[in-house]
């Protein structure tokens, strides 16, 4: 009875070190949202003249439910002026992935939101 007394912290701290584990593991690798841009060439800086991402652009994006959210991504050239992009952005990582996307394709919410601006 005593040997498992004097093991119960150890299993409580490897479980929360496991809870801790999956905590990080969903905030870096699985939790992802959608956000969507209009692509404004003002606001688009150079970064590098030689590497594969030589343009950084600052665009504010909105979720499905019209919430604004100031996001940079990196691109290895200039983009359509006035082209829609649907961002896929994570908590810790920023933005991981963009396409161009048509403006029937954007949710209702930002489709207002972002005619209104």
């Amino acid at each position: 009875m005593d040997d498992i007394k004097g093991k119960i912290p150890t299993i409580i701290a490897v479980i929360a070190i496991i809870a801790l584990l999956f905590i990080v593991f969903y905030l870096v690798f699985e939790q992802k949202s959608e956000y969507y841009v209009q692509v404004d060439n003002s606001k688009i800086e150079q970064i590098s003249r030689t590497d594969n991402m030589k343009y950084k652009y600052t665009l504010t994006g909105y979720n499905k439910n019209g919430n604004s959210k100031e996001l940079e991504f990196n691109t290895s050239r200039e983009l359509r002026e006035g082209a829609y992009l649907k961002l896929d952005v994570m908590l810790l990582r920023g933005v991981i992935n963009w396409k161009e996307v048509e403006l029937n394709e954007l949710p209702e919410k930002t489709k207002k939101v972002m005619n209104n601006e």
